[in-house]
């Protein structure tokens, strides 16, 4: 492989036994493994308590390009994010285990790299599948973000998006000065997350393309309708506040 490979993969996982025995991992590097260009895939385990590392550990010993993180638990935001500051490639995706944006996705991803945008974003059209009150809170945080943050991105929470490598690295690094990385308990799926990395990308003047890409909802314990709704309206009011008294330093 080349020092610097074309591609990063980078998925942050927390126990995900069951995802890894579906095969969704080797998906992934099957597809890398039948593409012209060079990559690497980093998982990054977020403090696993299911078994999950030792799989991930076998896994990355018999695949080539692949190496573990293993983080103590700290959250996807900061799995992501350490995945960025240890990758190599010119391009930096992540993307979740279970694959509800199947890897395969990114060849649209690589049209928009070549027209000169800086960050590639997944999006859905309709979350075929996914429970009434899931499409709620989908349509009305659209809603809500457009009238505070005014981003002009309609699906800002699918867990597929790409960056340049320099793109990537000046939002992570703008993201760890207000969130420093620490470890907490219990799951933790921050619904602000993607908002704010695409909000700092806006704010820097990167160029952002939204891509429509497929995907299959999964079902999932760490999405909760209440909370998430709540949670979510605090961290969009977070970020303007953040803006507007200048906490973010680039």
């Amino acid at each position: 492989m080349d020092k610097e490979p074309y591609l990063s993969v980078i998925i942050p996982i927390y126990n995900e036994v069951p995802n890894f025995r579906r095969g969704s991992l080797n998906r992934v590097h099957s597809y890398l493994a039948s593409q012209p260009f060079s990559w690497e895939i980093i998982l990054v385990n977020d403090g696993s308590t299911d078994g999950t590392l030792s799989l991930l550990q076998n896994f990355s010993a018999t695949h080539p390009h692949t190496r573990v993180l293993d983080n103590p638990h700290q959250g996807k935001a900061a799995s992501v994010m350490a995945g960025v500051f240890a990758s190599a490639g010119q391009i930096i995706l992540f993307t979740d285990t279970d694959q509800a944006t199947p890897i395969t996705e990114f060849d649209k991803f690589r049209e928009a790299f070549t027209r000169g945008f800086d960050l590639a974003v997944g999006s859905r059209s309709g979350r075929p599948g996914a429970p009434v009150f899931r499409q709620i809170l989908a349509y009305g945080m659209i809603i809500v973000r457009t009238l505070i943050l005014r981003l002009p991105v309609r699906d800002t929470q699918c867990g597929f998006k790409a960056f340049t490598s320099q793109a990537g690295r000046k939002i992570f690094t703008a993201f760890s000065l207000v969130h420093p990385a620490r470890p907490i308990s219990g799951p933790a799926v921050n619904p602000g997350f993607d908002v704010e990395i695409l909000y700092l990308a806006r704010k820097m003047g990167f160029k952002i393309a939204e891509v429509p890409v497929l995907w299959t909802h999964q079902e999932t314990k760490r999405v909760r309708f209440f909370h998430d709704a709540v949670s979510g309206l605090k961290e969009l009011l977070l970020i303007r506040y953040r803006s507007l008294t200048h906490v973010y330093r680039y």
